[in-house]
């Protein structure tokens, strides 16, 4: 029987066209997989092309499908208009790497005239060229890294101007060893597969080319082309996700590093290995939760009763649920009430010079976060995150206002979100059948104390209890806490992925001028961002200051027009600001670009078809091939708001930090282009992306 596969070039090509051409190349693709010798598929032998095997199939007048064709396979290749597609193929041949055992998509070396610089890269006449960078490798190494054989003398040759270039060349698992090289690191070689082995199961073949068993797995496949196959691991990632852990463990890495994807794999790798396991997949928010549900259903398909054992939840939602089974039904205090009780407070007690903003901050970061139940717990606690300086009378006098909220709450009969999670924390701290063996948290740098705490209550002293995946670069909810003190320690089970996979290296370059090249825990835990590399070129972002609100609107909407030129679907676009009251701004750029949007809430439920619009902050686990963020203005980001809650000039640092993030956290879900706008006087965090 034929074996059906389809290429990782295939899907990347199809979103590259039109609707309409896409729907074609679909109907197509399913008429070829139910039968490849059907008599009204126009097959086109390819005889200017290296490799043989090639062929073309018509799907309409100006669309063909590339396709390599044996005795024993289809693989659907690459799709394009007529002359690029055939120019496609005639670069390219399929052959077995001879070192590794692994099916490739060769370019063939002698039709690629030269490695040119990339553009972004500015080198003076008067700078000689860079020193080659792999002089160091043998070529034996090269090739286990899955270098193609006709391809060493380049690798030879590539130094700092050109190995981006030139990666583009080359098949993926060579490109990111090559990568890993030239910032210090050492690739993992992989195994030589056995002769007897088909080359389409080596472990980096099966990164790029998928068998498509029935229609409604390349139904499937077809729908979801942008999510590259998240089924398949890179083997670095692989050995984070299969490792054996004596105690907590954490992963972080920028955006776009693949976190996620070794969290979700992590959860279903601990199901599979213990049978009689129950795997919790916890993170921030419901919408989070919502998106890795979706991705876990892909990823068991095949596997129903797996998912029996594995649960994904929000972490507000396990809290409830929990409480409800330990402690009964909870009435929780909305913001709004806690609020109110506040300014109550605050307007009854005398001689203290706090805003209203500051006391809350106070309530939820430090007295209701760690449960402080009387004065001296509060006169002693240490204010990890909380930088302004209060001397003792001053405590004591904001004692008495936070008093008067604890009674209010209790009077009433309410608890905060905090309160819940602690009491369950307590309940499972003496249950002799905990509800989950093993957590895996995603987002974990938003996690907060009262939530670590609960956490730490499940199993967290057994091996491979607790994992945890998140980057301290994109904190933007929570102060900043000792795990350690809660009982969660990772020192020495800490991994940090390098390699970039979601967004070009010249967005990725340009986001990270907004952080430091080091990051630290306040237990100490660094995470150093240097090294990290991306594995795709892309377009130099585009920073763009007006006068006036109009001026930004009219000109976002010309450029998301000239998008239309260059096949980018409007689903592919995210519009994003600081925060509501900026949303306005962006709703007038789309219109002013002609095309269809929506509002996207906390539900993030995406319409086909349309531009998506939010707030930065539910921009968290978001990606898009084109992203704008809009409104970066003076008092807007960072948030005149926020500086206002500010006591003391200390305390300045936290703010800051945290709307760097989230500006961060915005520009990074981009994936190919990026446009960031503001109207004079700018955002001084727009002025430091632009330097």
């Amino acid at each position: 029987m034929m074996e059906f596969r389809i290429a990782d070039t295939f899907t990347d090509s199809l979103v590259k066209l039109t609707g309409r051409e896409q729907k074609a190349t679909k109907t197509t693709a399913f008429d070829l997989q139910l039968n490849p010798a059907n008599p009204g598929l126009k097959f086109h032998k390819l005889d200017r092309c290296k490799d043989q095997n090639f062929w073309s199939v018509r799907v309409s007048s100006d669309i063909r499908l590339i396709v390599h064709k044996s005795t024993t396979s289809l693989l659907l290749c690459y799709v394009d208009h007529h002359d690029k597609a055939y120019a496609w193929a005639e670069r390219r041949k399929l052959e077995t790497h001879p070192q590794t055992g692994a099916a490739q998509l060769v370019e063939v070396r002698e039709m690629i005239q030269e490695i040119m610089v990339p553009k972004y890269v500015e080198v003076p006449e008067t700078i000689p060229n860079s020193p080659p960078l792999f002089t160091g490798t043998s070529d034996k190494d090269l090739l286990s890294y899955g270098v193609p054989v006709e391809w060493l003398d380049d690798v030879r040759q590539a130094n700092e101007d050109n190995v981006l270039e030139l990666t583009d060349h080359l098949p993926s698992e060579a490109a990111e060893a090559l990568l890993k090289l030239a910032v210090g690191e050492m690739p993992v070689i992989q195994q030589v597969a056995a002769i007897d082995i088909d080359p389409f199961d080596h472990p980096d073949a099966q990164r790029r080319f998928r068998v498509m068993s029935n229609v409604a797995e390349l139904e499937r496949a077809l729908d979801y082309p942008w999510e590259k196959w998240t089924v398949f691991l890179h083997p670095e990632q692989q050995q984070i996700v299969e490792k054996e852990y004596n105690g907590p463990a954490r992963v972080s890495g920028s955006a776009g590093t693949g976190k996620t994807i070794v969290a979700l794999h992590r959860a279903v790798f601990l199901a599979r290995s213990n049978p009689d396991a129950r795997v919790l997949l916890a993170t921030f928010s419901k919408a989070l939760a919502n998106a890795l549900q979706t991705k876990l259903r892909r990823l068991i398909s095949n596997e129903p009763r797996l998912g029996e054992r594995l649960e994904v939840h929000d972490m507000d939602s396990i809290g409830l649920r929990l409480y409800g089974a330990h402690c009964g039904s909870p009435k929780l205090a909305s913001a709004e009430m806690i609020q109110q009780f506040i300014d109550q407070a605050g307007d009854a007690v005398a001689d203290h010079k706090f805003s209203n903003q500051f006391l809350l901050s106070e309530w939820q970061d430090v007295v209701d976060a760690w449960r402080l139940e009387d004065w001296e717990a509060y006169r002693d606690v240490r204010r990890l995150g909380r930088k302004t300086r209060l001397p003792e009378k001053q405590r004591l006098i904001l004692w008495d206002l936070f008093e008067q909220v604890r009674s209010n709450l209790k009077k009433q009969g309410l608890i905060t979100s905090a309160e819940m999670f602690s009491l369950v924390a307590e309940k499972l701290r003496t249950s002799p059948h905990p509800p989950f063996d093993y957590v895996v948290v995603d987002e974990a740098q938003d996690v907060s104390v009262a939530q670590l705490r609960f956490l730490a209550a499940l199993n967290s002293d057994h091996p491979n209890s607790l994992f945890f995946a998140g980057d301290l670069g994109q904190r933007i909810f929570q102060q900043p806490f000792s795990w350690k003190a809660l009982g969660v320690d990772i020192r020495g089970r800490s991994r940090t992925l390098r390699i970039n996979y979601r967004t070009s290296h010249q967005i990725r370059m340009q986001a990270d001028r907004l952080l430091d090249r080091e990051l630290s825990d306040v237990d100490g835990n660094a995470e150093n961002r240097g090294g990290t590399v991306s594995v795709f070129n892309g377009p130099k972002p585009t920073m763009q200051v007006f006068d006036t609100e109009k001026e930004e609107a009219v000109a976002v909407g010309k450029w998301l027009r000239q998008l239309q030129d260059t096949q980018i679907l409007p689903s592919e676009i995210g519009v994003f600001v600081r925060s509501k009251a900026e949303l306005p701004r962006a709703c007038e750029a789309v219109k002013a670009a002609g095309l269809p949007f929506q509002i996207l809430d906390e539900n993030l439920e995406m319409v086909s078809g349309n531009v998506s619009i939010c707030t930065m902050h539910l921009a968290k686990g978001l990606e898009f091939r084109v992203v704008v963020v809009m409104a970066c203005d003076d008092e807007v980001i960072p948030l005149q708001e926020r500086i206002e809650t500010v006591a003391d000039d200390t305390d300045l640092e936290e703010v800051y930090n945290t709307e760097r993030h989230l500006l961060y956290v915005a520009c990074t879900r981009a994936r190919d282009q990026l446009l960031v706008t503001g109207t004079d006087p700018v955002s001084e965090f727009v002025d430091d992306l632009m330097l």
